[in-house]
């Protein structure tokens, strides 16, 4: 079986929601590389806002942006995503197109240092009431490492429980289906 790249599904995703001028959120920003991406999406007119407890995150991401002449547009918020409702302007809440998740731990940091069930579902909880109804939401999990198992057996759950007639919820294995591959959780709003 040939492995599928999550994050190119992801990506093949949100591009089918997002488009210049949108705003969209990148719920943890990591190295950057969702960020990239989606403020290439929305363009100088649009807005990101990125969201990582770690400064070091957001500096590399920001280094990213200005390598690729990006970053107007983009607003770094050095906090828990479980805040994203209170952080991101009410101004654009019911007009956010797409919410990355990249869950786990900031590649190449501490490990030990990683996203933590409680503040996710928090924020998954609010990204809902902010999320617009052509809006979509990707969650690439990682049951593989330490914590990451936990976090995606309640993330799993979290979706069962979603109202099946407002919310179409699907999940994607990065390899064959094994306890520790990574997952991809993508839910719209049913039309």
């Amino acid at each position: 079986m040939q492995r599928i790249s999550l994050t190119k599904t992801a990506h093949t995703v949100i591009q089918q929601h997002v488009h210049t001028g949108d705003t969209a959120i990148d719920a943890t920003v990591g190295n950057g590389h969702d960020t990239l991406f989606l403020a290439e999406l929305t363009g100088p007119n649009g807005k990101v806002y990125g969201f990582d407890i770690q400064p070091s995150a957001l500096a590399s991401a920001r280094f990213k942006l200005e390598q690729h002449k990006l970053g107007s547009h983009i607003t770094f918020i050095n906090d828990s995503h479980a805040h994203i409702a209170e952080l991101v302007p009410k101004s654009h809440h019911g007009n956010i197109k797409a919410v990355m998740f990249n869950l786990g731990y900031l590649p190449g940091s501490d490990k030990t240092v990683i996203t933590q069930s409680e503040s996710t579902l928090t924020a998954l909880n609010a990204t809902l009431k902010i999320l617009s109804s052509q809006g979509v939401i990707t969650i690439l999990a990682y049951p593989g490492h330490s914590g990451g198992e936990q976090e995606t057996r309640s993330l799993q759950t979290w979706c069962e429980q979603l109202d099946k007639h407002r919310y179409t919820v699907s999940m994607l294995h990065g390899d064959e289906q094994k306890n520790t591959s990574p997952r991809l959780f993508v839910i719209q709003l049913n039309r």
